[in-house]
């Protein structure tokens, strides 16, 4: 059990807060490039990150700008400003501003008038990456990114996608350092054929084995779990025993601070990122990864979307319906009853704790062993940013190319040597990746 000190410490992230200025260190995701292709006619987006309210919006040149959402001359707000003469123009007086948020012109002004020339409004730099738009928030020069799967993988071979959860980012994180859930909050009491479950986690097959994933996770529930440091955070090592000679395990990582990186199946990762809206909502984005043949984009953005649909990408069940919930179901079919969308799964299981959990009436355990140690880091990277100092992952150029992978792996193996088996699936998959190229190794 924490004090409600320490829950406050790690789980509150608006301007000035401890958390807050540590998130500000890293880039965040803004919003999907496909938010903007699906509305050519009005490529603006409201935006709120952090517990800050900014417009995101893309000029006629196709650069993006991401500016404080309230106009400095009397507040009205630019997300129903007027794309045009290059930049946004505000439609309570017409004041306009460009991407960098200089102030292109007052016309209510005099004739003469040099007003423009003494506004500016607060920006903040925008990158495409991996089919996301990513916000610095933070002072000074922004960190590189790691060259991680989901950033060097090219286009064809990634696609992201978000959804909203009410609750803190900090529970909706920490599903995915608590590997033990899986076998419990995702039991599914039928196994469907592993060829036609593309784009659904654990339905597939685990790697070298035509056993699926639902059904190795509904009969070993009780896994050893290991938690280790790791340059970009912590790796997870999951255990689950099939018999005297064969282990199932599953090797995920947390990026900190908001990340992990799981297996879907054998040629599919996901890293999912989870980004504070505010102190009591955050988005999910989910980055599908293909070692193998290119992703099948408009197959799983149409399957994303009947759960999560634009422009909010709100969920159809939530906690006012009771995320879908059917006593009929959860006798035979799932042990949640509240459908096959694990995400789903996942986000009754953190809306549930409350929009932020209180953790001082937890009482964790073994499995938890996880979340204990990433807790410890990330109250040790809050205590030495708030000392001036450079926390974890915040990365220069070399030291970001000298970040790969790392290895998500869902396979089962030699239970003695399990070590070597998931490092050597992880360098066969990668040897065999087409762009990675032929023979090349990234690091485990």
């Amino acid at each position: 059990m924490i004090s409600a000190e320490q829950n406050d410490l790690m789980t509150r992230v608006g301007a000035g807060t401890p958390a807050g200025a540590l998130l500000r260190r890293y880039w965040q995701p803004a919003a999907l490039v496909d938010e903007f292709e699906v509305d050519r006619e009005r490529p603006l987006r409201a935006v709120r990150l952090l517990g800050q309210d900014m417009v995101l919006f893309r000029d006629a040149q196709g650069r993006y700008g991401l500016i404080d959402r309230a106009c400095p001359h009397r507040g009205a707000d630019l997300a129903f400003g007027r794309l045009e003469d290059g930049g946004l123009r505000c439609a309570f007086h017409g004041w306009l501003f460009d991407v960098e948020g200089r102030c292109l012109d007052t016309p209510a002004e005099p004739a003469g008038s040099r007003l423009c020339e003494h506004i500016r409004q607060r920006s903040y730099p925008v990158v495409e990456k991996a089919g996301v738009l990513w916000a610095w928030l933070g002072e000074g020069e922004a960190p590189a990114f790691a060259h991680f799967d989901c950033f060097v993988a090219p286009d064809s071979h990634v696609f992201a996608f978000k959804g909203l959860w009410g609750c803190n980012w900090l529970q909706a994180l920490e599903v995915g350092i608590d590997p033990a859930h899986a076998s419990w909050l995702h039991r599914f009491y039928e196994d469907e054929d592993t060829a036609t479950s593309y784009g659904r986690q654990f339905r597939s097959a685990s790697m070298d084995s035509d056993l699926p994933m639902t059904r190795l996770l509904r009969e070993h529930g009780q896994p050893e779990i290991r938690a280790e440091r790791a340059d970009w955070g912590m790796r997870l090592s999951t255990l689950r025993p099939i018999d005297d000679a064969r282990t199932h395990m599953r090797i995920t990582n947390i990026l900190f601070p908001q990340a992990f990186v799981i297996p879907m199946s054998a040629e599919m990762t996901i890293s999912q990122w989870h980004v504070p809206i505010d102190d009591f909502s955050c988005y999910w984005y989910s980055f599908f990864t293909s070692f193998g043949k290119p992703v099948d984009k408009a197959t799983m953005r149409a399957q994303r979307l009947k759960t999560y649909p634009a422009p909010d990408y709100r969920p159809i069940v939530n906690r006012a319906n009771h995320w879908g919930y059917d006593p009929r179901e959860q006798r035979s079919q799932t042990f949640t009853g509240m459908g096959f969308d694990i995400n789903i799964h996942d986000q009754f299981a953190c809306e549930s704790m409350g929009s932020i959990q209180d953790r001082r009436r937890e009482n964790l355990g073994t499995t938890d062993k996880g979340i204990v140690l990433y807790r410890r880091l990330l109250v040790d990277a809050i205590r030495r940013n708030g000392a001036g100092e450079r926390p974890l992952m915040v990365l220069d150029e070399p030291q970001a190319r000298a970040l790969t992978g790392p290895a998500a792996i869902d396979g089962i193996g030699p239970s003695e040597g399990w070590e070597t088996y998931w490092k050597d699936a992880d360098a066969k998959r990668r040897r065999t990746c087409p762009w990675l190229g032929a023979g090349e190794e990234r690091a485990a």
